[in-house]
């Protein structure tokens, strides 16, 4: 049990560190997106990964995020 949550936590902190990442990268492109957050794994046993949802956000927000997207894409 306390493996389990050794493991389930340091999966959520891996999960916050790419969150972390991900906004700062977005961030210098120029794109801040409100509601990013982590979710912990939903197995109990502690296998799968935490999860970075992105939240909601505008179109505006999703199209400008597209067009980061494909820039990177068409190098």
């Amino acid at each position: 049990m306390a493996t389990e949550r050794w493991t389930a936590g340091k999966k959520i902190r891996e999960a916050e560190d790419a969150r972390d990442a991900l906004g700062a990268a977005l961030r210098r492109a120029g794109i801040q997106l409100p509601a990013m957050d982590v979710r912990p794994p939903l197995r109990v046993d502690g296998a799968g990964y935490a999860l970075v949802t992105l939240g909601e956000f505008s179109s505006p927000v999703a199209l400008q995020l597209a067009a980061v997207i494909e820039r990177g894409a068409a190098r």
